[in-house]
C-alpha cells in the first residue's frame, strides 16, 4: 500500500499540513465557530501524539485514533466524546483528500470482520433487507463472534458446535426480553444459513438454534390515548427550530400511523404538494401513498421553509447540530419520542416508543367504527391478523358482546 506524504516525510507535517482544509470542510458542514475551534485543538496534539510514537501513516488507522483517546484516564466525558469525534473525522477526511489511502479489503480483513462482512453483505444483497433490519441483526452476530474469536483472531474450534452455541444463547438471554431473545435466536439462526451457503460450515447449524415462542394477542399493546397524545404535542416548545421539527415528526406518527424508520427515510420528493399526498418507503421496500392531511402538512412546510436549511441530503429531517445530515435511524426518532413523553409527564417503558402514537391511532380507528380491513390499509399492514391486537384495548366493544352472568331466579 503506498501512502501520499509531504517531503519531509512525517506524519506530523501531512496532518499538520491538512488542518486548515479539515477545518474548512466542518465549517462547510455549519459546525459551531467555538466547535471549529476545539477541534483545531485536538488535531494538532493529535498530530504531535502520532510523531512521539512513532505512528506512520500507514498505520493510522481506527486502533491508533482509540489509543490516542485513552492515553489520560479520568477526563470530562465530553472531552473524551469530542476527542474520539475529531479523530473519527479527521483521518476520514485525509481519505477523502488522497493523503492517505485506505486498506484494501482483503489487507484489513481479519478475524470477525470478515465474516461480518460477508454476512452484511449476504443480508443486503441476497435477503434483499434494509438497512433497519440490517442494524438490528449485525450487532448480535457482532457480539457472537467477539465470543467465539481467539486472542490470535481465529475461529475457537468449538464454536460451531451445537451446545456451544446454545450456551451462548442462554447465556445472553439470561433477564432478557422476550422480544430481545426472539431478535437474538433470529439473528443467529440468519447468521448461520449466511455460513451454510457460503460453505464455511458443511451442515445448516440454524436448525441448532431454539425457536423463541412469541404467542400472538397475548397482551394488549401498549399506546397513548387520543388525550395523552394531544398533551404530548401541545407539550413540545415550538419556539425553537428543534422543537418545529420534533413537532412534525410527533404528527407523523401520529395522524398517519408513520414507523420510526419510515420517518427517518422520508425525502423532499417524497411530499407530493400539488396532489396532497405523501410517499412512504415502507416495509419490504414496498411505496405506499397517503393523505397529507391539513396540519402535518402545515408543519411539514413550516419546518422545511423555516428551519431545515441548506444541506446536500435529501432527507426531510436533518440532525439538529452538525453535520447537517438525515437521522441517524429509527432510534433519533424513539429519543424525540421518549424526550416529548417526558415534556408531557407521561411514563412508558419498554421499546418502541415510537409505536405508542400508531398503536394508538389504531385503537382509536377500531373505537370510531373502523373495520380490521380498513385499518390494515391505513396502517399498511401486510397481514390483517396484525391490526386485530387494537381489538384487546376497545373495552366499549367488548362491553356490547359481554353478556351478564346469570343469577337464579332472576334476582341480582
Amino acid at each position: 500500500m503506498t501512502t501520499a506524504t509531504p517531503e519531509d516525510g512525517t506524519l506530523q507535517r501531512l496532518l499538520d499540513d491538512e488542518i486548515e482544509p479539515f477545518l474548512e470542510q466542518l465549517r462547510a458542514a455549519r459546525y459551531a465557530d467555538e466547535t471549529v475551534r476545539r477541534k483545531r485543538a485536538i488535531a494538532a496534539e493529535f498530530a504531535q501524539w502520532a510523531q512521539q510514537h512513532l505512528i506512520v501513516a500507514d498505520n493510522l488507522d481506527s486502533h491508533s485514533a482509540a489509543q490516542f483517546v485513552a492515553r489520560l484516564p479520568e477526563r470530562a466525558k465530553t472531552r473524551v466524546a469530542l476527542e474520539r469525534a475529531t479523530v473519527r473525522l479527521f483521518p476520514r477526511h485525509l481519505y477523502t483528500r488522497g493523503r492517505l489511502q485506505r486498506q484494501s479489503a482483503e489487507e484489513t480483513a481479519s478475524g470477525p470482520d470478515s465474516y461480518l462482512r460477508g454476512y452484511e453483505e449476504y443480508l443486503r444483497k441476497d435477503r434483499g433487507l434494509t438497512e433497519n433490519s440490517v442494524h438490528v441483526y449485525v450487532p448480535f452476530i457482532r457480539d457472537f463472534l467477539s465470543a467465539q474469536f481467539m486472542p490470535a483472531g481465529s475461529l475457537s474450534p468449538d464454536a460451531l458446535e451445537t451446545l456451544k452455541i446454545q450456551s451462548f444463547l442462554l447465556a445472553q438471554t439470561k433477564d432478557r426480553s422476550d422480544e430481545y431473545k426472539r431478535l437474538l435466536a433470529t439473528s443467529l439462526r440468519s447468521f448461520f444459513r449466511f455460513l451454510f451457503f457460503a460453505g464455511e460450515t458443511t451442515r445448516d447449524l440454524s436448525i441448532c438454534v431454539p425457536m423463541v415462542r412469541k404467542y400472538r394477542m397475548s397482551a394488549p399493546p401498549s399506546l397513548l390515548s387520543p388525550e395523552q397524545t394531544e398533551r404530548v404535542l401541545a407539550a413540545l416548545d415550538r419556539s425553537t427550530s428543534t422543537g418545529r421539527r420534533d413537532h412534525a415528526v410527533l404528527l407523523l406518527l401520529a395522524r398517519l400511523g408513520l414507523r420510526a424508520g419510515e420517518v427517518v427515510s422520508l425525502e423532499l420528493n417524497d411530499i407530493r404538494w400539488r396532489s396532497g399526498e405523501i410517499v412512504i418507503r415502507g416495509k419490504g421496500r414496498m411505496l405506499d401513498h397517503l393523505p397529507l392531511v391539513f396540519d402535518v402538512g402545515d408543519a411539514l412546510a413550516a419546518y422545511i421553509r423555516d428551519d431545515r436549511g441548506v444541506s446536500s441530503s435529501r432527507r426531510v429531517f436533518l440532525r439538529t447540530w452538525a453535520p447537517r445530515i438525515g437521522l441517524t435511524g429509527p432510534a433519533a426518532v424513539g429519543h424525540i419520542v421518549r424526550h416529548a413523553l417526558a415534556r408531557a409527564g407521561i411514563r412508558r417503558s419498554g421499546r418502541g416508543a415510537a409505536h405508542l402514537f400508531r398503536h394508538g391511532l389504531g385503537t382509536k380507528m377500531i373505537r370510531h367504527g373502523a373495520s380490521i380491513a380498513e385499518i390494515a390499509e391505513v396502517l399498511r399492514h401486510r397481514s390483517q391478523s396484525t391490526p386485530a391486537t387494537y381489538a384487546q384495548v376497545s373495552f366499549e366493544a367488548l362491553r356490547t358482546v359481554a353478556q351478564p352472568w346469570p343469577v337464579r331466579g332472576g334476582v341480582r
